[in-house]
């Protein structure tokens, strides 16, 4: 671990980080590396000021007396980098998927973040049957309310949508004025495709419609341990349509789960129903 500096504003121990990793652990199956130390005292240190504590020791005490101070935890140390269109290829095997399943009925966005990945989707679903109002259900979950929040606004620097063409520009996003100026605005006719709910993937307690049938769940199952992957994987095939696909993120590989998908392209899966 990193040494604790003079610089350093709050107290932070090799015990305080171990702490805090297995809270998170416990709170939502997020297997923090050894070397994010640092990122946990950057995380966390804006909230300890926030409530006026003095050391990491203290703000563990008060996240354990505090219910509601859960979610402000979980908030500060879970990851949510994502972009329009990111790790592209994926998006022509959801087109080509859909025209070949003319009844496909529902697409489950798992870590939808900010909003980019699930509005990618509604785009793709949207180009596909040129309309909006297609008989598709998009919907699109993350644990950090904070980041759902964003998702549901639609609000974007307009620098995020640079990656896009002229003609999606102009079809999905509509530029702010005045006050809201270098800003764009999701149009509600594409925000009307996606629904936002909170879901912790370890939770118990999935309040999903099913049959599914297309998951995406990128770059989110790298941070649970192998038991915890094939444990959610296995829940999820089992919401999932005979024929459904399973969209993984490119750090991530389930050769060890070949009983619950199996690879069909990069980084693509079908689910192995039995």
């Amino acid at each position: 671990m990193t040494n604790v500096t003079k610089k350093q504003e709050f107290a932070y121990s090799q015990q305080d980080f171990q702490h805090v990793r297995d809270i998170l652990y416990k709170k939502t199956g997020i297997q923090l590396a050894d070397s994010k130390d640092s990122m946990v005292y950057s995380r966390l240190a804006r909230r300890i000021r926030e409530l006026k504590l003095t050391t990491f020791a203290e703000y563990l005490q008060y996240l354990l007396s505090h219910d509601e101070e859960e979610q402000h935890f979980i908030n500060s140390l879970t990851t949510n980098l994502t972009s329009f269109f990111r790790e592209a290829h994926h998006f022509p095997v959801l087109k080509r998927y859909l025209q070949e399943m003319p009844d496909t009925k529902r697409i489950w966005c798992a870590a939808s973040s900010t909003g980019e990945e699930p509005y990618s989707i509604a785009m793709t679903v949207a180009e596909s049957f040129g309309r909006f109002d297609a008989p598709i259900e998009i919907i699109a979950s993350d644990i950090d309310s904070k980041v759902l929040q964003t998702a549901r606004d639609g609000i974007y620097p307009i620098e995020r949508i640079e990656g896009l063409t002229q003609e999606q520009k102009k079809r999905y996003f509509k530029k702010g004025t005045g006050t809201n100026a270098g800003k764009v605005r999701v149009v509600p006719e594409l925000a009307k495709m996606v629904s936002f709910t909170q879901l912790n993937l370890t939770s118990l307690n999935w309040q999903l419609p099913s049959p599914i049938d297309i998951i995406f769940c990128r770059n989110v199952m790298i941070y649970f341990d192998k038991e915890t992957q094939v444990r959610i994987l296995e829940r999820m095939v089992s919401l999932m349509t005979k024929k459904g696909i399973y969209v993984a993120g490119h750090s991530e590989n389930f050769a060890a789960a070949e009983h619950v998908v199996k690879l069909l392209g990069k980084t693509v899966y079908k689910p192995v129903k039995r």
